[in-house]
């Protein structure tokens, strides 16, 4: 599974104080009754008349152009003999080089479209051409401005071939122009374990820091402040309030103590 699809510590957050925000938050509008329709007559099916059924489906997911069926292909490959397998991987780097020059021109759905070629035909048992062929398509995709998608090819790449320099350089920078500067941080560092002179890479783990500690600081402040309405909500009917509990921190441990104040 792809890194981009973990939630992040915000997204964790907002869900659980939405869901408990739902639970708590009593509607003290009469529910409407929804056997009826606008002119009072019964419906037997609660629906309304003007109800488009096709509102209710879930849109199908499309398979985008540069989808690679690695299972079709493992399941093709069973009934192809080396020599065929040979002239498919053959035929799958003329693609690579097709692709590389037309990427130098700056055409890059022409060149997306030549790597994903390749991709299709390039026998299983090929890790590192086949992870070329993907971190090349990603490169393509950063130019694009198609971060996600590019990140997702760079990680395959790197499934592919666990020393691919050139596909953690440009995943972690695909990381940091997307914000996620944790996993940016760790790309980097992997980097630097491969190539401990990387410059990129050196000066990454210098400038992401800082950027990580005010981010997790403004995520706290924000988390703080969801808790508070939080509170405010499950405390409201008591005639209480947030305001009446206060934090303090233990300068020696770092711990905090809750204090309750009656408000005159």
């Amino acid at each position: 599974m792809s890194d981009s699809n973990i939630p992040t510590n915000q997204q964790i957050i907002d869900d659980i104080t939405k869901n408990i925000e739902e639970n708590l938050t009593v509607n003290s509008d009469p529910v409407a009754d929804s056997s009826k329709d606008d002119t009072g007559q019964s419906n037997e099916t609660g629906i309304p008349e003007d109800f488009d059924k096709s509102d209710s489906e879930e849109p199908v997911k499309e398979v985008s152009d540069d989808f690679v069926d690695e299972e079709k292909l493992k399941d093709l490959e069973i009934s192809l003999s080396e020599e065929e397998k040979e002239q498919r991987h053959k035929k799958a780097l003329e693609l690579k080089v097709e692709g590389n020059n037309v990427f130098k021109q700056e055409k890059l759905l022409e060149a997306i479209d030549l790597y994903t070629e390749g991709l299709r035909i390039c026998p299983l048992k090929f890790d590192s051409d086949r992870a070329v062929l993907y971190a090349n398509r990603g490169a393509c995709k950063a130019k694009l401005d198609r971060k996600e998608s590019a990140i997702e090819d760079c990680t395959k790449a790197i499934e592919l071939n666990s020393t691919y320099v050139r596909a953690y350089l440009r995943r972690a920078k695909l990381y940091e122009d997307s914000d996620k500067l944790d996993e940016s941080l760790e790309d980097f560092k992997k980097l630097l374990e491969l190539d401990p002179g990387n410059k990129d890479a050196l000066a990454a783990t210098v400038r992401l820091p800082p950027k990580i500690n005010e981010k997790n600081e403004k995520l706290k402040e924000e988390m703080m402040g969801k808790l508070k309405d939080l509170g405010n909500v499950i405390l409201r009917p008591f005639g209480l309030s947030t305001d009446n509990f206060k934090l303090t921190q233990d300068p020696n441990t770092g711990g905090y103590s809750v204090n309750f104040s009656q408000n005159k």
